[in-house]
């Protein structure tokens, strides 16, 4: 071991020592970014940086299970990755396959897709639920696996549920318009039956949301890191818990 990775190590080990269970979020949100410009640093092609983000992830969430984290997001394939050239799509939705398959082949985790899942290929839809279904049972971290998952999507499809449902018990629109709040709606959303996220965190140093979880997010806190995703180590991610456990929460209050 190098006297940079002793140095690491012992100043992870001192995170680690400050930091109190209390302190620790229970649900973390992950915007996964970086994977083609950390390969392009690398000299490799796009499908070793999304090699290397999927390979990243089994880390992660073996550090959010250590510190006890109950809910992980991790948004791997928005709407907008969809408009991509196809050749890079194809090899995206691969990786995304293997890593959901290595996922739940552990029996480790409770998986959950999260997004919309018919704008993908039937065939790989399929495998991917059935993959997911085989960790119902299981009593573990909840991971969601956000693919086809856009912010504005999740709210068109929330608000068209509700309406078929609403329907569907014989009312009127005017009559659910008279009704309707803001639990209606939550009751709706691809994480229903979840805690919003306390801490979201992006990689690759930009500062935006993109769409992620809109709804859920409004009282998150957020972090935001330089290191490009599959460059992301245990200590950057305990330096966003740091971070975190030193913000005072007042949720608008």
């Amino acid at each position: 071991m190098s006297v940079r990775d002793l140095l690491y190590s012992a100043y992870e080990r001192q995170l680690l020592g400050r930091l109190r269970p209390d302190q620790v979020p229970a649900h973390v949100g992950v915007i996964v970014d970086g994977n083609r410009r950390w390969a392009k640093g690398a000299g490799g092609d796009v499908v070793s940086g999304y090699q290397a983000g999927a390979d990243k992830i089994i880390d992660f969430l073996g550090w959010c299970d250590d510190l006890d984290v109950k809910v992980v997001t991790l948004w791997l394939l928005s709407t907008d990755n969809l408009q991509r050239p196809e050749p890079e799509i194809r090899v995206l939705l691969g990786v995304i396959g293997n890593l959901v398959d290595q996922l739940t082949a552990l029996q480790r985790w409770h998986v959950r897709l999260i997004g919309n899942l018919d704008l993908l290929p039937s065939d790989l839809a399929g495998s991917l639920e059935a993959a997911a279904a085989s960790t119902s049972g299981v009593d573990g971290m909840e991971v969601n696996l956000c693919v086809g998952y856009g912010g504005r999507q999740e709210l068109t499809d929330a608000v068209r549920s509700l309406l078929r449902e609403q329907s569907e018990q014989g009312r009127t629109i005017d009559e659910v318009a008279e009704v309707l709040d803001v639990e209606h709606i939550a009751e709706h959303l691809y994480t229903k039956g979840q805690p919003d996220p306390d801490l979201v965190i992006r990689t690759s140093g930009e500062q935006r949301l993109s769409g992620f979880l809109l709804w859920q997010s409004v009282h998150s806190e957020f972090y935001f890191c330089e290191a490009l995703w599959p460059a992301f180590r245990r200590v950057d991610f305990l330096r966003a818990i740091r971070s975190y456990a030193e913000r005072e929460r007042r949720f608008g209050q």
